[in-house]
């Protein structure tokens, strides 16, 4: 075997160490990066299920309890901030004062208990409760892919990878300080 060639398969051997594990943590960070995404996108849907069954909520109780506007404007307005947020923690804000007005909304409709048995009403709270889990769940999943994903670009040496391809990191889904609890929905009382 001459010089050459074996200066080439070493150079060859060589290379081969080092995009190897350049192009995995690459992908390793880029597969992340994707769940994040995905995470995130779900959230948005979960939220936008939601948001669809509040006009329909609403128009119900507006039939028993149509003196009660400033909440239907409260939600209304919630409503539009949150299909024009951008970014997850605007997405959290919004979140929550719609959240906040849902529950104000809810603590009115126990003065109507002929609201309250009405089965159109009874069908939509259900639903309404059923989009809470499965926003609170969506919630959960995002942040775990953040925490899998800034864990990995942090960590050596994926982090100098990361840094020279601009991985950064995410933002974990914060609700606001007054939105701890997701509004409770129960009709049974």
């Amino acid at each position: 075997m001459s010089k050459t060639l074996k200066t080439i398969i070493v150079i060859i051997v060589i290379a081969l160490i080092i995009i190897i594990p350049i192009t995995s943590s690459y992908n390793s960070i880029a597969t992340l990066d994707q769940k994040v995404s995905s995470s995130s996108s779900n959230i948005d849907t979960q939220l936008q299920r939601r948001s669809d069954l509040i006009p329909n909520l609403v128009s119900t109780v507006k039939g028993y309890a149509s003196q009660e506007k400033d909440i239907f404007t409260s939600i209304a307005n919630a409503r539009a901030k949150l299909g024009g947020a951008q970014g997850i923690q605007e997405k959290a804000q919004a979140d929550s004062e719609l959240s906040q007005s849902l529950s104000r909304l809810l603590v009115i409709v126990e003065n109507y208990p002929d609201l309250k048995s009405n089965q159109n009403f009874r069908d939509l709270s259900v639903a309404l409760e059923g989009s809470e889990n499965r926003i609170s769940v969506a919630r959960q999943d995002y942040n775990n892919a953040v925490n899998n994903y800034n864990t990995s670009i942090v960590k050596f040496p994926t982090n100098i990878i990361a840094r020279i391809f601009g991985f950064n990191s995410k933002p974990y889904y914060r609700a606001d300080q007054g939105a701890k609890q997701v509004p409770k929905v129960d009709f049974t009382k």
